[in-house]
């Protein structure tokens, strides 16, 4: 070779890869700028026009509420939707997404009233509708705050034109919606308890309330018997409660006829109060020497009660003369929720206090009239917590007036100290500690709640529509015909539709769409179309302050009614019959969507939540759910699989992931995890995605740079290589793994699939081996050509499969490819021939591989020891005693396939030191050097190297190309 010959530069006539794609992705100085592109050439109103005809996909946005910025919860959620709604829209839907906001409700009302109280002023001095009004305005601007980062995180759909819950045309729906549920005998006003706080003033939904662990007093109580079998005469019954200041509304004992009861007496006793010897005590029986063991006392058996005798008893209440009450009788009654598994066998009935309570005395209000007993219950404690005139020697008229249960700021009153003190003074104590349990909390204030009895609209669950069915029956049918993911929502919300009560509507607030309806003093509602159609026009003009203004009783109810008759009602509808009621104004009433919706996505918390209320709303006033499918999420937790929370300090916000490596990271986090259950996020796993979206992006780069000499040329199937059929084989594979992951909403099996195709199939397979012929190789080569082809359909199908997940990154690639292009987002999933499948050849091509990972293994080894730089040293020579293994290297190129500059393969065993791998048997790799001189232009060690004397130090293929590239040296 001559020292010309050696200096020759050859890089010119090399199909090098060229992009101005980068490498380093600048998402969170990009992405902004992608957004701001996107709203100026208004994409959304470009992708409605471009589905127009097409059949419609909904899924109904769950709303968030107005009143924050978004954190990661946010972000999952909205991401999972967004997801969803680009994969059927890039696949011959129309997938018209319309977010919403949730507006009424105490939060609001809380930071509002906040601002008054820093001024000194009172909620109650200032005109409701001028409050409302400052509502109103709060979540108004906290919307636009939240339509922007939702934006941010890349997601696509109408925030021009949301829906919220306060848009005086939504307002009329709701309340539009409670007068359907009125007219259909389902509302009612009743007398029940129900979960109250204290520090809110209002009744709570179960939806509303979240459970905490608390310390608590703990009481046994003894009820002196005073009617029964000789027997138990001068007999106590004994009851435990960890809530002491219930006993002032202590109406009833239960106990349960499955379980052996017996009596007891005291034969030593440590404590000079409390129990003492010669008492007589009935307990369950396999509860009385635990409960002896709280007293410090010790029992004998005296006899068996049998459940007859226990049927019999009357008992004083244990308070009876205190304050002058407590004088009734206090029966027994055999209750179905009655357990031997704790406390004494007999459970403290207050029907005024608790949903079990209450059932059990209304169950026997028949038998409680026989027996002489008045079942009116009793409303013991007020808004405030402070007992009332029905609890004697409590309330207002006691001594240092009345006991509170709590206080505004949610802590312990002096209740339960009363009523303990009371008790043992009255020698009414059998014991006394204290228990760790959990116990309902507020949601939004974090303080405990109580449960009281309070007059409240309800929808009843099991009142006869009149054809048979029930709201709880019609509910449960919709469930079964309702599709989950994943599948055990469905036992989970059937199961909450089952065991709840009636529907508690009523809230004592001010920011909210009113209870729109008249009522008499005995609790009739008013049903007249002319009233409700008048009220109606007012809310859709005026929105719902129409009915707080003054002389609204008189202008809606106008002449025909008797007004000293019906009162307005003035309470506020529970936020949940809101929500509940989106599918009505945003599914039903907007033409660029439908009813039913074909999917509701939330957090699994909505099973007690939106998904529960919507379902109700819909089945009361419609007969069905307004959704065809439920999937549900799970919720983001710390690394360490801990609960987020400020205190801890372990946060991670969607802003601050997106500042520091943008939305696609977090998208790609989203895509990667197990999203129906609880996840994982923190630094290190951010670090995980950014790696992984890092090997992707180089891949889409590397396409790109290459596709940059793609002139399009058609190469037919029939005339590809078996190594490119391959390739269109598996896009085959993945097209139907794509759209049936899209399907079934399991994104991680999509994105682990695609990134592992990248990464293994493409950049270390495909890639690997046709580099040589892609750079090197003349234009008219069929190989070059059809590898083109076939990385051009590659790209075509990883970019548009990817653009749901990673909308910014596709979008990026989509135009850098096709600079003439308006937004990848407006095209569809490319359509894959069925003809491309060939499930013969990759199985060809599976033993092909087998062999080749010993040969990569062997290699690998050299290239560690430094015996070689690069494979295209080597010249390995390769042993195949399986035959069918052997077949499928028959006609190939398997030095190219190996990239080395040669192989020899033979049918042998191979000697006993040659290189193995324990997982492909009969197959051994004797690494050799290459032979020959290397290729100044392709790098391959061959003995052809010089045969061309116009081009002396390049390979016969090398020298074929520059001549037919016109390349002079």
């Amino acid at each position: 070779m001559t020292e010309t010959a050696e200096k020759i530069d050859y890089s010119s006539t090399l199909y090098l890869p060229q992009t101005d794609f980068p490498m380093r992705a600048g998402l969170p100085q990009k992405e902004p700028e992608t957004v701001a592109r996107w709203q100026k050439m208004e994409l959304y109103k470009k992708l409605r026009a471009s589905a127009a005809g097409r059949e419609k996909f909904v899924l109904h946005d769950g709303p968030p509420y107005a009143n924050g910025n978004i954190h990661i919860g946010h972000a999952l959620n909205k991401i999972l939707k967004d997801v969803i709604n680009r994969s059927f829209q890039m696949r011959g839907f129309d997938a018209n997404y319309v977010p919403g906001w949730d507006c009424h409700g105490l939060p609001i009302e809380w930071k509002i009233e906040e601002k008054y109280r820093e001024k000194g002023k009172n909620k109650d001095e200032v005109p409701v509708n001028e409050f409302r009004k400052e509502c109103r305005e709060f979540a108004s601007g906290w919307i636009g705050i939240q339509t922007e980062e939702f934006k941010r995180l890349g997601i696509e759909g109408d925030f021009e034109n949301p829906y919220t819950t306060m848009n005086f045309h939504a307002e009329a729906r709701i309340a539009g919606e409670l007068m359907k549920i009125a007219k259909s005998g389902q509302l009612y006003r009743g007398s029940k308890p129900v979960m109250w706080s204290v520090v809110e003033r209002t009744a709570l939904a179960e939806a509303e309330v979240e459970y905490a662990d608390v310390e608590s007093d703990m009481i046994w109580v003894k009820f002196p018997v005073t009617e029964g079998p000789d027997a138990l005469a001068g007999a106590f019954v004994v009851i435990w409660t960890t809530t002491p200041w219930t006993i002032p509304g202590n109406r009833a004992i239960a106990y349960s006829s499955r379980y052996a009861y017996g009596l007891y007496e005291v034969a030593t006793a440590e404590n000079d109060y409390g129990p003492q010897p010669g008492e007589k005590l009935i307990f369950a029986k396999r509860l009385a020497e635990e409960s002896a063991a709280k007293a410090k006392v010790t029992f004998n058996f005296v006899r068996d009660v049998e459940a007859a005798d226990l049927a019999a008893i009357t008992c004083a209440h244990p308070l009876h003369g205190l304050g002058g009450g407590y004088a009734f009788n206090v029966p027994l009654l055999d209750g179905e929720h009655v357990t031997d598994d704790a406390g004494t066998g007999f459970v403290h009935t207050a029907p005024s206090h608790g949903r079990e309570d209450f059932e059990a005395w209304m169950d026997n209000v028949r038998v409680l009239e026989e027996r002489g007993i008045s079942s009116t219950i009793p409303f013991p404690v007020d808004d405030a917590g402070y007992f009332t005139a029905d609890a004697p020697g409590f309330g207002p008229d006691a001594e240092g007036g009345a006991g509170r249960v709590i206080d505004d700021k949610g802590k312990k009153g002096d209740a339960n100290d009363r009523v303990i003190k009371a008790l043992i003074g009255r020698h009414a104590l059998f014991a006394r500690g204290r228990l760790k349990h959990s116990y309902p909390h507020s949601w939004r204030s974090k303080k405990p709640v109580i449960f009281r009895n309070t007059p409240q609209w309800f929808v009843t669950m099991d009142k006869d529509f009149g054809d048979g069915t029930t709201l709880r029956s019609r509910a449960l049918n919709a469930i079964d015909e309702t599709r989950f993911v994943p599948g055990a929502g469905q036992n989970r919300l059937r199961a909450m539709i089952e065991q709840r009560p009636d529907w508690v509507l009523s809230r004592q607030r001010a920011w909210g769409v009113p209870i729109a309806i008249f009522a008499d003093d005995e609790g009739e509602i008013l049903v007249d179309d002319e009233v409700n159609a008048r009220i109606l026009d007012a809310f859709e003009k005026e929105g719902a302050d129409a009915w707080f203004a003054e002389g609204a009783k008189e202008r809606f109810l106008g002449n025909d009614h008797d007004h000293a008759r019906w009162h307005q009602v003035t309470d506020i509808l529970d936020v949940w019959f809101d929500s509940g009621s989106t599918h009505t104004f945003t599914l039903e009433d907007r033409p660029d969507l439908k009813w039913p919706a074909d999917v509701y996505l939330e957090g699994s918390d909505q099973h007690r939540g939106w998904f529960h209320s919507s379902l109700l709303e819909s089945c009361a006033t419609r007969g069905r759910a307004p959704y065809n499918a439920v999937i549900t999420h799970g919720f983001t937790m710390d690394e360490k699989g801990e609960k987020m929370s400020k205190s801890k300090g372990n946060t991670v916000t969607p802003q601050e992931v997106m500042k520091d490596a943008g939305a696609d990271i977090l998208r790609l986090w989203v895509m990667t995890t197990d999203y129906w259950e609880d996840q994982r996020l923190g630094k290190t796993i951010i670090q995980t995605n950014i790696d992984a979206y890092r090997k992707l992006r180089n891949t889409i780069r590397w396409m790109l740079g290459t596709l940059a000499h793609d002139k399009g040329e058609a190469v037919a199937l029939a005339d590809m290589p078996e190594l490119e059929r391959l390739m269109l084989h598996r896009l085959a594979e993945l097209d139907r793994l794509v759209r049936e992951g899209y399907d079934a909403f399991d994104f991680k099996r999509i994105a682990r699939a695609l990134i592992d195709f990248s990464n293994v199939e493409l950049s270390a397979f495909y890639f690997d081996i046709r580099k040589d012929a892609l750079y090197c190789d003349a234009p008219s080569s069929l190989r070059r050509r059809a590898a083109l082809q076939v990385i051009r359909t590659l790209f075509d199908c990883l970019v548009t499969w990817l653009a749901p997940m990673l909308p910014f990154t596709a979008e990026e690639a989509w135009l850098s490819r096709n600079p003439q292009a308006v937004s990848v987002h407006l095209e569809q999933f490319p359509t894959v021939p069925a003809e491309w499948r060939n499930d013969a050849l990759a199985e060809k091509w599976r033993k092909i591989r087998e062999v080749r990972k010993v040969v990569t293994g062997a290699l690998e080894i050299e290239r560690k020891e430094k015996r070689i730089g690069s494979s295209l040293e080597a010249a390995p020579a390769v042993h195949v005693a399986d035959p069918d293994l052997l077949q499928a290297l028959n006609g190939q190129d398997f030095a190219e396939i190996c990239i080395t500059s040669g192989i020899e393969i033979d049918g042998g065993e191979g000697p006993e030191d040659a290189f193995r791998l324990p997982d492909v048997a009969k197959v051994s790799v004797v690494p050799k050097l290459a032979e020959g001189r290397k290729c100044a232009r392709s790098w391959r060690i061959t003995t052809d190297v010089g045969s061309d004397p116009l081009y002396p130090d390049v390979s016969a293929r090398d020298a074929a190309a520059l001549r037919e590239l016109g390349f002079k040296p």
